[in-house]
């Protein structure tokens, strides 16, 4: 049985003839080779080893009607001849083209209909051109807004539908915001708090529900404030609490800034 990937065909299914080939000049120039660098070729892969080789034939197959050959192309060919393929009906010759034009002219692809171009717009553009982004529909497309955008940016996310969102709020917005998310319900969330918090603030942490909660505000709260974690029903948080309410190491580590 055949497997097709041994045989040169083409996006239609079609034996590709390299006799026939517009390009069989480059056959002997070893600039192509059939089943390893064809522009025909059904396999990306083979498409992108031919423009590897041939960079300056790109502009002539930026409206080549297989998707594969347009974004491939796209990646080669003059600046000039990449705005169209913004509208172009398939997404990966979208993006290909937006990643080398100036951000001005691929704004508009922020409310792009498919998440895999709005969320590599997202990792290519800043600040201020990311805010409308930020109640775009997709969690992934705001995840990646919240790894980037300025932190005093962040204020809409901090109340997001999706935890690991706000995890990842919690990571960067400035300490002065980090009491407004000790309520989070999610553990995730108020486990990063704690981390930042500084020990004069961990009290609030202190009857968390969560054990991974609880050791860090025991591992860093005033001892004045230890309280009850020393009788806590946690082993490693009741252990921790006591180790230093006898004198043990102590943890002087505050929060990151």
């Amino acid at each position: 049985m055949t497997n097709d990937i041994d045989e040169a065909l083409d996006w239609q299914g079609r034996q590709i003839d390299c006799a026939a080939c517009a390009h069989a000049d480059l056959l002997a120039a070893e600039r192509c080779r059939l089943k390893h660098a064809c522009v025909h070729d059904r396999y990306a892969r083979r498409i992108d080893r031919f423009f590897t080789w041939n960079k300056d034939l790109a502009n002539a197959y930026v409206d080549h009607p297989h998707f594969e050959v347009r974004a491939i192309a796209a990646k080669h060919a003059s600046v000039f001849l990449l705005p169209p393929l913004l509208d172009d009906p398939e997404e990966t010759v979208r993006w290909n083209a937006a990643r080398r034009l100036p951000k001005r002219l691929v704004l508009r692809l922020r409310f792009d209909p498919h998440r895999e171009v709005r969320i590599r717009i997202a990792a290519i553009i800043d600040d201020a051109d990311l805010v409308p982004m930020l109640s775009d529909p997709d969690y992934y497309v705001r995840l990646v807004i919240a790894k980037r955008m300025n932190p005093r940016l962040l204020g809409s996310l901090v109340d997001d539908v999706e935890s690991e969102v706000r995890r990842v709020v919690a990571q960067r917005v400035p300490q002065d915001w980090l009491l407004g998310m000790a309520g989070d319900d999610h553990p995730g969330v108020r486990l990063e708090v704690a981390r930042r918090l500084s020990s004069n603030l961990l009290a609030r942490l202190r009857f968390d529900p969560d054990w991974r909660i609880r050791y860090e505000v025991a591992s860093r709260i005033a001892l004045t404030e230890i309280g009850a974690l020393a009788d806590d029903e946690d082993d490693i948080v009741r252990e921790t609490a006591q180790a230093r309410l006898a004198g043990g190491p102590e943890r002087t580590r505050e929060g990151p800034r």
